[in-house]
């Protein structure tokens, strides 16, 4: 129970910090907001790792904790500029999709859930492909491809960093961290966004990195004392609370498909946290 618990307060603290990112990607260029708020999580659990001071583990933890932050780097770009572009309400359930590739994993390398706990998966996994129908004529919603490409990134993210975590937390989200921002930071030397961060955005960018940070811990931990099938549905859980955000702060209403779906979703967390 404790693993669930951790792994459903991580989305909740993912799903505000999306939702101030998404805020602040329609301000400033997204590298702006993604570059800013990982220096500030790479910089917090630097500091915590210079005060605990533990060798670094070998095996394959140098290969997983890179992967994990290639793919979160690559998610969170698609991710925020999805819901830069796109309707929130929209963008972030599609990119809960992310959850079907450690459940896969999770169950393909041994991890068995109880009848009841797989029927909470199928409900959760539904309820978020439902949140994410728009009520629009012909295509595919605005920021639907990002959201799917976010999905992908996140996905592998979730698997790098459970697979990293079993040699050793601390150091599995400091490399996940330091690869992330030496990507994004590379790509802003690159692409040479206009570097429009104010003094009036910093505490904000510092809270979406503390949120985001302190997720990734949360998530960490809960994955390497519960089964990575059950907690990354349950942290994949995060667009519930920035959808909620976004129809509370923005008024973007969901449509009665949208709410079913949410409402599928709930009852998901509900049976696997039971099972």
């Amino acid at each position: 129970m404790g693993a669930l618990l951790l792994a459903f307060a991580s989305s909740i603290s993912w799903g505000v910090a999306d939702f101030l990112g998404g805020l602040k990607a329609r301000q400033l260029p997204v590298l702006n907001v993604v570059t800013a708020s990982q220096l500030t999580g790479l910089l917090l659990v630097g500091i915590y790792m210079l005060i605990r001071w533990e060798p670094m583990p070998g095996g394959d933890f140098v290969l997983w904790a890179p992967l994990s932050g290639l793919a979160g780097a690559i998610g969170l770009l698609a991710f925020y500029r999805g819901l830069a572009v796109g309707n929130m309400g929209v963008v972030a359930p599609i990119s809960a999709t992310a959850a079907v590739v450690p459940v896969v994993v999770g169950i393909a390398s041994g991890d068995r859930p109880s009848e009841l706990q797989y029927t909470g998966l199928v409900l959760a996994l539904a309820g978020v492909v439902l949140a994410s129908r728009e009520e629009v004529s012909g295509g595919p919603a605005r920021g639907a491809g990002l959201a799917i490409v976010s999905a992908l990134g996140f996905g592998f993210f979730f698997v790098g960093l459970d697979h990293a975590s079993d040699a050793d937390v601390g150091w599995a989200i400091l490399a996940n961290r330091v690869t992330s921002f030496s990507l994004l930071f590379a790509a802003f030397l690159v692409i040479r966004p206009p570097l429009a961060v104010r003094r009036a955005d910093v505490p904000v960018l510092a809270l979406i990195g503390t949120l985001d940070i302190t997720a990734n811990l949360m998530f960490a931990i809960a994955s390497t004392i519960g089964l990575v099938s059950l907690v990354s549905v349950l942290g994949s859980l995060y667009p519930l609370t920035t959808a909620a955000l976004a129809a509370v702060v923005l008024r973007e209403r969901p449509h009665r498909v949208a709410l079913i779906g949410v409402a599928m979703a709930i009852g998901g967390v509900v049976l696997i946290a039971g099972g």
